[in-house]
């Protein structure tokens, strides 16, 4: 069981922004901005490879309602989403950093 899928379970706790019956999203414990955001599928999805497009579709709407939530959907917002072992996917189990809340430098 993946750390994501026992803060869904709501074995460890987890300071949340916004959440529905196929979504949450809460801080990141190891901010890298002034707002460092989760969104997760609460079922368990691999990576953005083993996704279904159509809860992907689902996944964008419910990140436009977050970044509202977070106040930074004007101001803009970084989305990173890392898949695989080359790619900086620490957790195997789907999820977007949304990242705002200051001017984020390019890479």
């Amino acid at each position: 069981m993946t750390i994501f899928e026992r803060i869904v379970a709501g074995e460890i706790p987890c300071k949340k922004v916004l959440e529905n019956e196929q979504f949450l999203a809460f801080y990141d414990i190891a901010p890298k901005a002034k707002i460092h955001v989760l969104a997760i599928p609460k079922q368990c999805i691999k990576d953005f490879q083993e996704a279904d497009p159509k809860l992907l579709g689902e996944l964008s709407a419910f990140i436009q309602e977050v970044v509202k939530v977070l106040g930074i959907d004007k101001s803009g917002y970084r989305i990173i989403s890392n898949i695989g072992r080359d790619g900086g996917q620490e957790v195997p189990h789907l999820h977007f950093h949304i990242l705002g809340g200051e001017k984020l430098g390019s890479f």
